[in-house]
Formats: structure tokens, C-alpha cells, sequence
């Protein structure tokens, strides 16, 4: 029960996204079935030796260190959690050290590559579905939101005057991204379309399929798959690239770092300044090629 509790705080208190909530429930219930297979206790019984015997468990199943660490940190804010509310007097997570994972540099798509495919009658036709298809990659690049983001899009978030949308981030936070003249007249076409293919107020939502139905996760995943894969060989085409691609667009141009940190939501500098990284590999790439005594 202790668990269920935990996640109804986050979820309400602490105002974790819906996704975030999942995974802790996920990370929570699968230590909580080790306790019980292994040990036969409940999480609150859990000792420090027992969350160390469970990352050992974690590491000999060839889990990441990413997911492990991730992991940690469920346990981490859940036995904060426990010892706040007076459920256990010591915390077991307190000698626990996750495993350092090794730092991967952002995937993106350069912005060359992405004008080759938003700009190309090849891919895209006239009709809805084309049309709904561009403008869900052009919305994903051309301001950087992540996916749960775009999900909650409504019509109202989108300022023509201003050339603005409002989107609702991670723990409920709203942020204002300043769009192109062009974005803005192109999702004032596709919403005039879109009203005109009588799909009877199915949702609110900006983007829908081909029913008229709330577009959702995988749905987008697939989409935006689909059509990076005309122009990128990387294994990894995520809706979550074309986030680093605008960033990593917007860094080569020169925008300040603090700039980027607010358009993207972050709610420290640490987490954008990753994509300095990227900028510097391609200063490196630039001078190879172009230094003589490179």
C-alpha cells in the first residue's frame, strides 16, 4: 500500500508527469517482487545490503546503467518518501551509489538534412493524413517540445497574432515557444483542413489520426520514424531527436545556452549544456578538414 501512496503524492503533490509516474510504478513493483521472491520482506524492510544484492541482481540480468540508475532513483524518492512519513527511522538508500553511466552525446538530425525532407514534395502530398504528418514533425522541430508535450497540444495553444504556442510541461509547467511566421501559417491551413474532414469533435486535441481520434504515443513514435528513416542511417529516429536537433540547430547559430534552457523546459542549465558537446565535436569535424596541419 505504501507504494500506491508514494505514487498518488507524485502524481498530485509533486506533480510528475503521467509518464514518469508509470516508470516509477514499474521500477517500485519490480523491486518490490525481488523482496519478496528473495528475501520474503516488504520494501520497508529493506536494509542497505538488500538494495545492493538487487543492483548486483539488476547488473547480472544485463540491465543498462541508465536503467539502473533510473532505478535508484525510484528508490531513492520513494524511501525519502517513507522516512518523511515516518514509515521506516533509517533509509536504506543512503549508502547506495548507482552505477556511472557512460555519457552518450545527443542524436540529432542536421538541419540540412531536415530541409531536404520538410521541403520536398516527395514526401508529402495534399491530403490530411500527409499534410497532419508534416506538420507533427515540423511542430517537433521547429520548437523542440517532447512528446507528451505534443500530445496535450489544443487549438487554443497555438497564438497566431503572437506567433507563440503554449505547451504544458514536465510537473505542470507551463512554457511559452516563440514559432516562424511559416509554422504559424502552416498549422493555420492544416487546422483549417483538418475542419473540414467531419470528424465530428472526436478530441480537442491539435493533432488526431486519420479517424479523427487523439493521436497518442506510438502513434507518433511511428510516424516520425518513418519518415526520418528517408534521410538518417542512425539507428535511433525518435521523436525525441528532432528535440536535439533543434537544440543542436539553434546552439550552432549562436543562441545563448540560457535561451535554449528556457525554450526547452530544463529546469537546470546542467541538462542543456549536453548539447555544447555536440558543437564542439562538429568545430573539431570542421577543423580536420579544413586545417592544413590538422
Amino acid at each position: 500500500m505504501t507504494v500506491e501512496s508514494f505514487l498518488k503524492y507524485i502524481e498530485q503533490e509533486k506533480r510528475y508527469s503521467s509518464h514518469t509516474v508509470q516508470a516509477y510504478r514499474t521500477d517500485l513493483l519490480q523491486f518490490t517482487s525481488f523482496m519478496a521472491e528473495v528475501y520474503e520482506l516488504a520494501p520497508e524492510e529493506a536494509k542497505y545490503i538488500h538494495i545492493r544484492d538487487y543492483m548486483v541482481y539488476l547488473m547480472d540480468d544485463k540491465v543498462g546503467a541508465n536503467s539502473i540508475g533510473r532505478k535508484m532513483s525510484a528508490l531513492r524518492s520513494y524511501y525519502k518518501y517513507m522516512q518523511r512519513m515516518k514509515l521506516i527511522t533509517s533509509n536504506p538508500m543512503s549508502l547506495v551509489k548507482a552505477p556511472r553511466a557512460p555519457k552518450r552525446l545527443p542524436v540529432f538530425v542536421d538541419a540540412a538534412q531536415m530541409d531536404d525532407l520538410l521541403d520536398s514534395e516527395e514526401f508529402f502530398d495534399e491530403t490530411f493524413p500527409s499534410v497532419r504528418d508534416k506538420m507533427v514533425i515540423e511542430t517537433l522541430f521547429g520548437t523542440g517540445m517532447r512528446l507528451a508535450e505534443l500530445l496535450g497540444l489544443r487549438h487554443a495553444d497555438v497564438n497566431f497574432y503572437e506567433e507563440t504556442v503554449k505547451v504544458l510541461g514536465k510537473r505542470n509547467k507551463e512554457r511559452i515557444i516563440p514559432i516562424t511566421k511559416q509554422l504559424a501559417v502552416q498549422l493555420k491551413a492544416y487546422i483549417e483542413l483538418k475542419s473540414l474532414q467531419n470528424f465530428n469533435n472526436k478530441t480537442d486535441g491539435l493533432f488526431v489520426t486519420n479517424k479523427g481520434a487523439a493521436v497518442y504515443p506510438r502513434f507518433i513514435y511511428d510516424l516520425v520514424n518513418r519518415y526520418l528513416a528517408f534521410i538518417s542511417t542512425q539507428d535511433k529516429k525518435s521523436p525525441h531527436v528532432l528535440r536535439h536537433s533543434y537544440a543542436t540547430s539553434l546552439l550552432n547559430r549562436g543562441a545563448d545556452l540560457n535561451a535554449i534552457k528556457e525554450l526547452l523546459g530544463h529546469a537546470s542549465l546542467a541538462a542543456t549544456q549536453v548539447y555544447t558537446h555536440n558543437s564542439i565535436e562538429r568545430l573539431k569535424t570542421i577543423y580536420k578538414q579544413a586545417h592544413p596541419k590538422a
